[in-house]
């Protein structure tokens, strides 16, 4: 029988899982709007064909450069500040990217009558909601991961995963929705703007919730809040509350060790997880579904609703490895995941390559697509919540996600170049940057085979003891007498 979850821990789950559906939203907005930016924003300059390619695919990732920084102060921010406060600022910054990056002139000058010029406020705004995506994407699921009871807890931390590729297809859909309200004009116009405008509604919510929430226990006891910790605890639904906080002050005694105080390789791991989830291709694929299915010869209306089924797909599939990340492991899952992403990009780039495209080269880009959603979108946060030991915990997972939000910068930047190449494309027909993210899968799957190590079932404070330090006394005994039952 699965182990029930209290109340308050699923409905703190659940707010703070609208930091993932607002990290999936704010990231893929753009996949509506990239030819009504490039219309508005890059054409009317007579640009070479590498450098239009370049400043669209630098627009498109513009966010990816706050992102950066974001998951570079996210720890500090969250152990300063707190869990929950930190998310309050994310929530707002989200706010104020929806509101910009639909209205960049304002302040400016009047709406639309800016031209290209509003490209640099709109890549500022752009850039502010992806300083909220970088801090989102490492506090929401540390928030999980602090209160959720170790049994359960990659199922809980998952559930971020999900509302990420929720928002994803929720946007999706709302950028099909927009882009049938109008024609082609229009859409160029005005219907890009309500496509961010329409981010507001989540990111409104989000903030009202987060202030009504409490902030984890382990912050409390780094705070040295231990009566507060215990309260929560309490209410939380632990079985032994006080023995849960013995067990987190003991993880936390040595809070102010550097980051290698447990070895090089957990924060080598730790990195290369981040940066092998990007380079697999995937946020090339939810940027620019669109734009490949176009390649293969969709109309603008045929493309956005092709992409709403990956969405679909990738929501599918994220819910496998919820139901069974907990019971299978991470490891299998993120190696055969990672095998599978691989046959299907090289599947999909010698379909490019020979032009035999239609409905197999659909069906290779959704099994990609499951390939992801059941390994690699949600075990890879689940790891960088877990791996670390407390003691580095904040400032490796900083490290982690800031290198996850490069690699992805340099994936969808260089996207829309290698696609837009004249010579490759005549050499490989829009094949070429399949193979590459094929290649990449294969190297991931070797990287998970070898040096990483499966963490189900372990507490949070019985982790260093997987990089060879000996676990806090308190971690040892909850250990010792599950092993006795």
């Amino acid at each position: 029988m699965p182990p029930r979850v209290p109340p308050l821990t699923l409905s703190l789950t659940l707010i703070a899982t609208l930091g993932g559906l607002l990290f999936g939203y704010d990231t893929a907005v753009i996949s509506g709007a990239i030819a009504s930016i490039d219309a508005n924003f890059i054409d009317p300059r007579g640009l070479s064909e590498t450098a239009r390619s370049s400043l669209s695919g630098l627009t498109v990732a513009s966010a990816l450069f706050g992102c950066v920084f974001g998951g570079a102060i996210a720890g500090t921010l969250a152990d300063r500040f707190g869990r929950r406060t930190t998310l309050i600022v994310a929530a707002l910054l989200f706010l104020l990217c929806s509101i910009g990056s639909a209205l960049p002139e304002l302040g400016l000058g009047p709406i639309g009558g800016l031209g290209p010029d509003a490209l640099l406020p709109f890549n500022v705004y752009r850039i502010i909601g992806g300083l909220g995506v970088g801090i989102a994407s490492l506090v929401s699921p540390l928030y999980i991961a602090e209160i959720a009871p170790a049994a359960v807890r990659g199922k809980l931390v998952s559930l971020n995963q999900i509302a990420i590729v929720i928002g994803i297809v929720g946007v999706y859909f709302v950028n099909w929705a927009i882009a049938r309200t109008g024609d082609e004009a229009w859409l160029h116009a005005w219907g890009w703007r309500w496509m961010f405008a329409s981010e507001a509604i989540p990111s409104l919510l989000f903030v009202l919730l987060l202030l009504k929430a409490p902030d984890t226990p382990r912050w409390l006891v780094m705070r040295r809040r231990d009566d507060a910790a215990l309260a929560i605890l309490g209410r939380l639904g632990e079985a032994r509350p006080q023995q849960t906080l013995r067990e987190i002050e003991a993880s936390l005694v040595v809070s102010r060790e550097p980051l290698f105080a447990f070895g090089r390789k957990v924060v080598i791991v730790g990195v290369l997880l981040s940066v092998f989830q990007q380079l697999v291709g995937i946020n090339a694929v939810l940027y620019y579904a669109p734009l490949m299915f176009q390649n293969m010869g969709a109309s603008t209306d045929s493309a956005l609703w092709q992409t709403v089924i990956v969405g679909i797909a990738n929501v599918a599939f994220t819910l496998v490895a919820t139901f069974k990340v907990d019971h299978w492991g991470r490891k299998p899952l993120m190696l055969w995941g990672a095998l599978l992403m691989a046959t299907a990009m090289l599947a999909l780039g010698s379909l490019f390559a020979s032009q035999h495209l239609g409905l197999a080269a659909l069906a290779a880009m959704i099994v990609y697509i499951a390939g992801f959603a059941f390994s690699w979108g949600p075990i890879v946060w689940i790891l960088l919540s877990e791996i670390f030991p407390n003691a580095i915990k904040g400032k490796a997972m900083a490290l982690a996600v800031a290198a996850q939000w490069i690699a992805n910068l340099l994936v969808s930047w260089s996207f829309k170049v290698l696609d837009g190449n004249s010579v490759l494309n005549a050499a490989f027909h829009h094949g070429f940057a399949y193979w590459l993210y094929g290649t990449m899968s294969l190297a991931a799957a070797l990287f998970v085979w070898k040096l990483v190590p499966e963490t189900k079932g372990r507490t949070l404070e019985q982790m260093q003891e997987v990089w060879g330090r000996p676990a806090p006394a308190a971690a040892l005994g909850v250990a010792e007498a599950g092993h006795a039952r």
